[in-house]
């Protein structure tokens, strides 16, 4: 049996979607799931790009936030479109992919990336700040002050780093992304495509 890796990108939408329902899938399918944190900035600016494509095609946005409310019903996960428009979206998530990556390797990393999430596309907060995060660490079952200034060290930089650059290398071009060896699949609703792939073997 293979291992799936999952690539998200913590400011993705999409991404929400399939790290709320990618264990319970991967669990019963039998098959283990390697949580890899990613940033689509440098993948974007390749193409020219200073941020989202949804911000930069409106009607490709309105779209989504659309769609992203008709998946989360049918999903029943929570999810609110922002107040006014989503001209303060994506926030940064550098630091938060940072702690995320620590806390993997603590355990509690994954509820983190949810914890992530739900404050990101629920609550509107600023998943940039330091004292959100704190909060959402504790909520994981971390220790924050240990986990941010972890989330600082040169390790922790070069580790993200480093992920990203495979990310570019296997040709991803979006998140979630998943990767099954060499085959990738693309998106939320190629989800359970990755997983029976990896299940065949």
């Amino acid at each position: 049996m293979k291992v799936l890796t999952f690539w998200f990108e913590l400011a993705s939408t999409y991404s929400y979607l399939s790290a709320m329902r990618i264990d319970a899938l991967a669990d019963e399918a039998g098959v283990d799931v390697h949580w890899r944190p990613f940033l689509l900035g440098p993948i974007f600016a390749a193409q020219g790009w200073n941020t989202s494509p949804f911000n930069i095609y409106p009607a490709k946005g309105r779209y989504m936030w659309r769609d992203m409310q008709r998946k989360c019903e049918q999903y029943d996960f929570p999810f609110n479109i922002p107040d006014a428009s989503a001209s303060n979206w994506p926030r940064s998530s550098v630091k938060a992919a940072r702690i995320a990556i620590f806390g993997m390797e603590e355990g509690w990393g994954r509820e983190f990336v949810r914890q992530v999430y739900q404050a990101e596309f629920v609550d509107h907060t600023d998943i940039s700040d330091d004292e959100v995060l704190s909060g959402l660490i504790q909520k994981s079952g971390g220790n924050a002050e240990h986990a941010l200034t972890a989330a600082d060290m040169d390790a922790n930089r070069g580790h993200l780093r480093a992920n990203t650059e495979e990310a570019v290398s296997r040709g991803l071009f979006g998140a979630p992304s998943f990767t099954v060896d060499e085959e990738l699949f693309w998106g939320d609703d190629r989800l359970e495509d990755a997983i029976e792939w990896a299940r065949r073997g």
